[in-house]
């Protein structure tokens, strides 16, 4: 396994992307990208449908009450994870995963599962990787709902 020298580091901007010049046993690197993830979100719109029919005209209000309450609890959960607080993490977890559900992001809620599991297990890299992508899946899922119905960012 190669080396890195850490002290000697120096970065370049390209366009927009930040390469760093890293010396490894004495060969120098020079394009290493900085990993962005992205997810693929997608809302079921059958069950958005299935939820308009059945409230009819208070579907409206509990859609809208629950992107707020989503678009409130995934930076909660954020700030839970920063205070080292797992027992509220998994309980904000869980919350994030029913209302997702009840939306029809069903991968959203699968990840908030997964985020109250890893809670359990006590594996902190687990848990910030899971998060990370929870945070992720509802930043975008919240992006999707909103193009679907037509509010305000």
């Amino acid at each position: 396994m190669p080396r890195i020298n850490f002290l000697r580091r120096s970065s370049a901007h390209f366009s927009s992307r930040v390469w760093t010049k890293w010396e490894i046993w004495g060969e120098t690197v020079t394009q290493v990208p900085i990993l962005r993830p992205s997810e693929d979100v997608s809302v079921d719109q059958d069950e958005l449908a299935r939820i308009y029919i059945q409230m009819d005209c208070a579907a409206d209000d509990m859609v809208a009450q629950a992107i707020e309450e989503l678009a409130l609890r995934l930076p909660h959960a954020e700030t839970l994870y920063q205070q080292s607080l797992p027992g509220d993490l998994a309980a904000c977890a869980a919350s994030i995963s029913t209302i997702a559900a009840r939306l029809g992001m069903t991968t959203l809620a699968r990840v908030a599962g997964d985020v109250t599991a890893c809670c359990a297990s006590g594996d902190p890299a687990a848990l910030a990787a899971t998060l990370s992508r929870m945070i992720r899946l509802g930043e975008g899922s919240l992006r999707e709902i909103w193009d679907l119905q037509d509010l305000p960012i």
